[in-house]
């Protein structure tokens, strides 16, 4: 420790401590997935799980950690209400296998009344053990969306006359698009069979986008039941049998405790972070951040600053669907500027740095759902701050160049300092700070100002200001 700066001993336990945060933050919510001990006399309980919004990282987290924590013996349901408009597959395939591995009966209401199950949500209410809605909700839409339009078979080439000019096949693209929409339509399926459910529709909901009321759902034998709240959907429940993988099973649901496990604290930072326009101004913030503790070496703040807000939204990234080429457009961007803030170029790389940055921003996540998307506002405004930015950092380099030399020698010539005693000839002057020799023919009186002409060794060569002269400025009297 002994001979460390305080500026790098403070640097490095803020280190430390944002790697001890970033360590134990993951296991904050342990005790919330923890089983309970089996009591014989404990009541029957049902875990209340509630999802509202886009199916993504955060709330793939709250739901399995919600199911792992209702296994337990006098766990009788897990009940999941459910209002969204779609989300991730990678987010979706975890759920579901999640609902597939569980020990407890799962449950998915479509609720309150004007909620939906689009998309993602079909694949979970086909997935869960027990299918329900709420009057006035809707269920379907539940096509694989991708970055080109898709969902529709290729139109068939037309007849034609001359072979050379008939098509070869299908192309790259569009091969790719088949091949996700048969595997989707392939999921779908296998969920549907093995609830029993209807299957056609299934394979309807994900190449025709076809949706369904809960009445119509219900006809379809699409979903099990309708029910307009949670607890009306548990009062029909009590005393049904539920197939699951170790035989049929008997619902208690009647005089069972209801544990509403709303969404924790954990589920909504992630939520948050895993939000695009969150990462998204995290990540830059953090590059700027670090950008600033470069130019201004010990200022500490921005670097601390930056380097949490970085990890963050690299933390972010690894969850969300990130597109590498967005991401080096985004940098290309930012290093373009940095070049015209270093190397001006009458614009050119600055021009060029602000359209690399706005369409790696564009492309920087790889999703059409819109909830994963970066907002143009959004993109709008950063790009503009952005821009302001390094024309500032611009103005900065060059007041910086336009200074004179502020050591050695050439930045003593023209300073000023005060006679302390001895001239004419060999004297002493105070000059920046300390006692100088100097030397002049005139003769200077004590607590006189001059100018210093030059420097031959350590001894000054002074002259006397006159009246004329201009007053010194507050920087040329700093050494008095």
């Amino acid at each position: 420790m002994k001979g460390w700066p305080a500026n790098t001993l403070f640097r490095r336990c803020g280190c430390v401590g944002l790697l001890a945060l970033l360590w134990i933050l993951p296991g904050l919510g342990a005790d919330h997935v923890r089983p309970k001990p089996y009591s014989p006399a404990a009541a029957p309980t049902i875990t209340l799980l509630s999802v509202k919004g886009a199916i993504g990282p955060g709330v793939s987290d709250y739901l399995i950690r919600g199911i792992e924590s209702a296994a337990t013996p006098d766990s009788q349901l897990v009940l999941i209400t459910l209002d969204t408009p779609g989300g991730l597959v990678s987010s979706l395939r975890d759920i579901n296998q999640a609902i597939l591995g569980s020990r407890v009966p799962v449950a998915c209401l479509v609720y309150p009344s004007g909620a939906r199950a689009a998309s993602a949500g079909t694949y979970i209410l086909y997935a869960c053990h027990i299918a329900a809605m709420a009057s006035a909700t809707s269920l379907g839409a539940a096509t694989p969306v991708q970055l080109g339009p898709m969902g529709n078979e290729p139109p068939e080439p037309k007849p034609s006359d001359n072979e050379a000019e008939k098509p070869v096949g299908d192309s790259n693209s569009q091969k790719l698009e088949r091949k996700q929409l048969n595997d989707a339509i392939a999921y779908i399926r296998a969920l549907a069979e093995l609830r029993q459910r209807n299957v056609e529709w299934a394979e309807k909901a994900v190449r025709d986008a076809a949706t369904l009321t809960a009445s119509e759902a219900l006809e379809a034998n699409v979903i099990d039941y309708i029910a307009d709240t949670p607890q009306q959907l548990l009062a029909i429940l009590d005393g049904k049998s539920v197939a699951m993988q170790g035989g049929a099973r008997i619902l208690k649901t009647e005089n069972a405790i209801v544990l509403d496990r709303s969404p924790d604290w954990r589920a909504r930072f992630i939520n948050l972070l895993t939000n695009p326009n969150i990462a998204y101004i995290l990540m830059l913030l953090g590059i700027y951040g670090l950008l600033l503790e470069f130019y201004s070496p010990g200022a500490m703040l921005p670097g601390v600053v930056g380097g949490i807000c970085l990890l963050l939204a690299l933390y972010a990234f690894q969850l969300l669907p990130i597109s590498y080429a967005g991401g080096g457009l985004l940098l290309l961007g930012i290093t373009l500027l940095l070049a015209e803030a270093m190397l001006p170029s009458f614009g050119i790389l600055g021009f060029g740095g602000l359209v690399a940055f706005v369409l790696g921003s564009v492309f920087l996540v790889d999703s059409e759902v819109e909830a994963f998307r970066i907002a143009w506002p959004v993109i709008a405004l950063v790009s503009v701050v952005s821009l302001l930015f390094f024309l500032l950092l611009i103005s900065f380099v060059f007041k910086t160049r336009k200074l004179s030399g502020v050591a050695g020698a050439e930045g003593m010539v023209g300073e000023y300092a005060r006679v302390i005693d001895g001239f004419p000839g060999r004297g002493r002057v105070h000059f920046m700070g300390e006692n100088w020799q100097g030397d002049s023919e005139q003769a200077l009186n004590p607590g006189q100002r001059v100018r210093v002409l030059g420097l031959k060794g350590l001894v000054l060569k002074l002259a006397e200001v006159k009246s004329g002269d201009i007053e010194p400025t507050e920087n040329q009297r700093r050494g008095d």
